[in-house]
């Protein structure tokens, strides 16, 4: 079961914004990037993917892109938002392929192995409507 106290906090220590309900993503399938001692992947850092980005994952032996209705998960494309483990986004980072990151859904514990500063670097930005 999810943690029920305290309340997830982003990286900003603000309540955590979903990630995403399409494809349902994170550790408890909640939609948002929440964690406990049991998510040993730490699916902190919500994240877009990018077609590199799944080209990468799947040469380091995650496959984020097939479908695998078994497991109730869709596979994922371009521009899907998901909860990314902390460790497989420095791997992509320190490869120079690393997913853009909203901020205001990222847990704060990716702040125990990456810095806010660095996210900041490869924050996602929604376009501004004309």
């Amino acid at each position: 079961m999810p943690p029920t106290s305290p309340i997830a906090k982003n990286v900003f220590g603000e309540p955590l914004v979903p990630c995403s309900f399409k494809p349902l993503t994170g550790y408890f399938r909640d939609g948002c990037c929440k964690t406990n001692e049991d998510d040993v992947g730490t699916h902190v850092i919500c994240t877009v993917m990018t077609a590199t980005f799944l080209v990468f994952s799947k040469a380091c032996g995650n496959d984020l892109s097939t479908p695998r209705p078994e497991w109730n998960f869709p596979g994922l494309k371009p521009g899907d938002q998901w909860c990314l483990c902390a460790n497989r986004w420095i791997e992509a980072w320190r490869a120079g392929v690393a997913p853009k990151v909203v901020l205001e859904s990222t847990n704060q514990k990716a702040l125990e192995v990456v810095s806010l500063n660095d996210l900041r670097k490869h924050a996602f930005l929604i376009p501004e409507e004309e």
